[in-house]
């Protein structure tokens, strides 16, 4: 099978889970891991993993499916890093969706649904790794499955919600408030990409949270 798997950013820590899906599944598939729409071919399946550029119709047409995997219960959660939003807002598990791509965002039909817990405790990157499985999961399932899925339209009855783009000021703390209540968004701030931080005393402060065993 002609698998591709359009990931834009080289260092997102997605790509650890796709090199090693890649490694597992080389022998059995041909499999392309690529970072810019330009360079699309064809095949059987494409996968958008923390594709950030809008694959038209036009460049779906060249696979025979074009499957999206998005961290929330659609089609509640549509948009923008929903796992963190909603863990920000108190989540103690989230939804991994596996979809069809189409036009408008996040609104394909659904081939499976894996449910993650997320324990009070995790940070950034053991959250990371449980939602990295279930996509690792949702992969292997779409593979194994693609000629005998019947996908479930999103239900229409359940609101649709659209979650924005974060930006490095989603990340701030509030410096009166205390660690306890503004653990869930200390803990879900990546400390590479978009660190924590606090403005004190006219200066601004970048918090790192690791724990120690």
């Amino acid at each position: 099978m002609n698998v591709t798997i359009l990931c834009s950013s080289p260092t997102h820590p997605v790509n650890r889970m796709l090199e090693r899906w890649v490694a597992a599944n080389q022998a059995l598939h041909t499999i392309s891991l690529l970072r810019h729409k330009a360079e699309l071919g064809g095949g059987e399946i494409l996968f958008l993993i923390s594709c950030s550029e809008i694959i038209s119709a036009k460049d779906r047409q060249a696979f025979s499916y074009v499957l999206v995997i998005h961290a929330s219960d659609l089609p509640r959660g549509r948009g923008w890093s929903p796992h963190i939003w909603e863990i920000v807002g108190g989540a103690s598990s989230i939804t991994v969706s596996l979809l069809e791509a189409q036009d408008q965002v996040d609104s394909g039909s659904v081939w499976q649904k894996l449910v993650v817990p997320i324990p009070k405790h995790a940070l950034s990157d053991e959250i990371n790794e449980l939602l990295f499985e279930a996509e690792s999961q949702l992969m292997d399932f779409a593979v194994s499955n693609i000629h005998s899925i019947t996908p479930e339209p999103q239900d229409p009855s359940v609101m649709a919600n659209y979650y924005p783009r974060r930006g490095p000021e989603d990340s701030e703390l509030d410096a009166q408030k205390t660690i306890a209540e503004q653990f869930d968004l200390l803990r879900v701030c990546d400390p590479q990409r978009f660190p924590a931080f606090f403005k004190l005393h006219g200066h601004t402060y970048k918090l790192i949270v690791e724990k120690v065993e």
